[in-house]
């Protein structure tokens, strides 16, 4: 791999490890692995440090999210926020449903009740569940199969409540067999066929603990779980979140006392005209965009890719009106473009997704140059401090624990990073960006404690960026 460096005017000792053709961190790395890396001031575009394939395609994993930031930056504004509506036309009745990622079962209840307070009492017909914010696949291409059970791939849908995400736990019993429990207001169904069974023997067997999934929001547990003490949590993607809503709504209309005379329906109805009652509004952007960067939240990225798609084109949002809006806003706002890049969703699951490290620095240094306006940079998470950088081992430590600012991905055998290096101030001075793909390091077979390889390659890189970002020229 190749690589070229520049030395600030009293920096030249900073980077000794940089030389033509080598940079010692990556020898931490495992066999094969490839490595994109970049080390820029934002006062100039020459890198200090960078390789040579800085237009090489890599999966950004979740360092997307910074492109969807700032695309609903440039669409929606910092006004914007999800909207649910109940209407009626005296006979039947309508939830309109946005996309709001973060509605919830008690927003839904507080939000009927405000429509039981405006009159409706009765809903002498059909109450509807109308979705048509959205259209398309709820789940974009190239999203594994084997991960569609697991929260942080659940669905992208207009209809969503509780994050189309539900909580439960697998018990460990003495006979060998394993008991589930999901809370009784959860609407889907768990069972587990799996084993309990000795350490010793799941190692042997290589027998793990499997999901399988249905449509109509059943889960099945089989395989094998070590013997435990405690219950092991789990989260399960809601497989069906219109369902999930309508067997919700069945119970919340008998808690908050409105009688249905008629069914749940999902889809349009036909009739009208209909009046607004009642409507639930999302926290704005700003905070949406924080919870989303801080979290890495999957679904709050969809459903704003979609959004954005939705408004930019005048049709239902989808994966592919989305993100074709993502890269014409970028092309016709920042001057970025990205019409080389693959973009399928706005979260960075997919596997489909291929950006260049030269594509994200171009993002980053727009963002800065730009962020008295935008406010981006501040709601991305710090390094050793919050969001999903607060424990992350290269990080929590002094000398780069707060001191970086920057947003990770991760998804199959890829580990990055995309951010900038702080001065001495807090004040961003560098880019820098971090994609490595096909990294597989060999697992060990006892049980010593050790540090993994892509953390002691991110620790030596860190520490450069943080030198190159707090040297001090010489007058």
């Amino acid at each position: 791999m190749k690589f070229s460096s520049r030395v600030l005017l009293s920096a030249s000792a900073l980077l000794c490890s940089a030389q033509a053709f080598a940079y010692a961190p990556l020898d931490h790395l495992p066999t094969g692995s490839r490595v994109a890396i970049s080390i820029e001031p934002l006062q100039d575009t020459t890198p200090y440090l960078t390789t040579s394939n800085r237009d090489q395609f890599f999966p950004p994993a979740s360092t997307l999210k910074v492109v969807t930031a700032l695309a609903a930056k440039l669409q929606l504004g910092d006004g914007f926020h999800f909207t649910t509506k109940i209407e009626t036309n005296r006979q039947d009745a309508v939830i309109r449903f946005s996309g709001d990622p973060t509605l919830t079962s008690e927003d839904l209840k507080q939000l009927l009740l405000s429509a039981k307070q405006q009159g409706l009492q009765e809903i002498k017909g059909d109450l509807w569940l109308d979705g048509s914010a959205f259209t398309g696949y709820e789940r974009a291409v190239g999203w594994p199969w084997d991960i569609v059970g697991v929260c942080y791939s659940a669905p992208s849908a207009a209809i969503s409540l509780d994050e189309n995400c539900v909580q439960a736990s697998i018990y460990s019993q003495k006979n060998g067999a394993t008991r589930v429990y999901t809370p009784e207001h959860f609407p889907i169904y768990v069972s587990s066929s799996a084993k309990t069974v000795s350490k010793e023997y799941y190692e042997e067997n290589n027998c793990g603990l499997e999901l399988l999934t249905t449509p109509d929001n059943h889960y099945q547990l089989q395989g094998c779980l070590v013997e435990r003490k405690k219950p092991l949590p789990l989260k399960f993607a809601v497989q069906n979140p219109a369902l999930y809503t309508q067997r919700t709504l069945h119970s919340t209309l008998n808690q908050v006392g409105i009688k249905l005379r008629g069914d749940i329906r999902i889809g349009q109805p036909n009739s009208g005209p209909y009046r607004q009652i009642a409507r639930h509004d999302s926290a704005k952007l700003p905070e949406l965009l924080s919870v989303m960067l801080r979290k890495s939240d999957n679904l709050i990225a969809d459903n704003l890719a979609k959004t954005i798609g939705a408004q930019y084109f005048n049709q239902a949002g989808s994966y592919n009106n989305g993100t074709e809006a993502i890269k014409q806003l970028l092309l016709e706002k920042a001057n970025i473009d990205l019409a080389h890049a693959k973009i399928v969703d706005g979260s960075g699951l997919s596997r489909n997704n291929l950006f260049t490290s030269q594509d994200m620095a171009s993002v980053l240094r727009f963002i800065w140059k730009n962020d008295a306006t935008l406010n981006l940079i501040a709601l991305m998470p710090t390094s050793g401090e919050n969001g999903t950088l607060k424990y992350r081992r290269s990080m929590r430590n002094d000398p780069v624990k707060g001191q970086l600012i920057a947003k990770s991905g991760s998804v199959y055998g890829s580990k990055n990073m995309a951010g900038y290096g702080l001065d001495s101030h807090g004040n961003p001075t560098t880019i820098f960006v971090q994609y490595v793909a096909d990294y597989h390091p060999v697992k060990r077979d006892d049980d010593k404690p050790t540090i993994a390889p892509i953390t002691q390659f991110e620790q030596l890189f860190y520490q450069d960026v943080l030198k190159y970002s707090q040297a001090k020229p010489k007058k």
